[in-house]
């Protein structure tokens, strides 16, 4: 009942963690700092969980487990995963398969995106990488929860939707747990809902492409995720031409002409499975389909700082 007494002071208290591979910074709104960090407490080992069941780096994992089981047998998995896995390749379809959770046969050696790479590889050598991208090879069988991989050295990894679901499922434990304000903000994907500690809505910064800490606008939000997807953290320059690390998953080349997408939903899951996808179909494709899915809403910067928004859009 602290949030109720007007006598109490409520401050936002704030915890990081790197989980996941990514700085996880989790925001409470409370007057009591040890009741907060309680909390943050739960988030963190909630976030720890998933990251268990998700991750490609233990060979024990679940997803690994499906992998290492590419074109031999199907894999029974919890209830969590398979039912993530099938949102999954909904969202491929709604995409035309720009979202794919199946790009883990992509060659790494080819695609370091570091800094000794001069050159793209060739068309028919990018094509050939990214042959066995196919999330209608992906098979579900719902009765018996498992999950079957069609072709050998396919593999599925949750890079483009993995921090969202842990940032909403956090959101939702603390929820439960009687946190009425806070933010979980999952390196930049985010939820966010309640007010700050001053009784007004949250302002989030939506990042620069060319400088990464001057935000070129703000959105107050509440009861909103944000997630963005940009060619500024991860790129390579080969002849002057800034090419992202986003890989189209039917042509094995990079994606040029964007330099951050940025969604808006009410769901941190969605809005971070929907980055990628609209930086691969380009700027009118990706505008016209989230203009047909309702509460969804996108920024779009352009290589050339153009600044493309979808019809809903109250940019500051």
């Amino acid at each position: 009942m602290q949030e109720n007494n007007p006598v109490i002071k409520l401050r936002e208290i704030k915890v990081t963690e790197k989980l996941m591979g990514n700085i996880f910074g989790i925001t409470i709104v409370a007057a009591d700092e040890e009741w907060a960090h309680e909390k943050a407490t739960l988030a963190i080992n909630e976030i720890r969980r998933i990251e268990k069941l998700l991750t490609t780096f233990d060979d024990n994992s679940q997803t690994n487990r499906i992998n290492q089981q590419a074109g031999i047998a199907p894999v029974a998995v919890d209830k969590e995963v398979f039912d993530l896995i099938k949102r999954s390749l909904r969202i491929s379809a709604l995409t035309d398969g720009a979202f794919d959770i199946s790009y883990g046969s992509v060659d790494k050696r080819l695609w370091n995106f570091d800094k000794t790479m001069s050159a793209l590889p060739d068309e028919v050598t990018a094509k050939q990488m990214v042959k066995l991208i196919s999330y209608r090879d992906v098979v579900l069988d719902e009765m018996n929860h498992t999950v079957f991989l069609k072709n050998k050295g396919m593999r599925i990894g949750f890079g483009g939707i993995g921090k969202g679901y842990a940032a909403e499922m956090a959101k939702a434990l603390l929820v439960k747990a009687g946190v009425t304000s806070g933010i979980v903000n999952a390196s930049g994907d985010l939820a966010a809902w309640g007010m700050q500690a001053n009784g007004e809505p949250w302002t989030i910064g939506i990042a620069n492409p060319d400088h990464a800490q001057l935000p070129f606008s703000y959105l107050n939000i509440t009861d909103m995720a944000i997630a963005t997807s940009g060619n500024y953290e991860k790129f390579v320059l080969i002849n002057g031409k800034k090419y992202s690390h986003t890989i189209n998953p039917k042509t094995g080349l990079p994606v040029t002409g964007i330099k951050s997408v940025t969604i808006i939903s009410p769901n941190a899951e969605i809005a971070d499975a929907m980055a990628t996808p609209v930086t691969i179909m380009g700027i009118q494709a990706g505008l016209n389909l989230i203009n047909q899915v309702q509460h969804l809403a996108c920024i779009i910067i352009d290589d050339h700082n153009n600044i493309h928004c979808s019809k809903n859009i109250r940019l500051q």
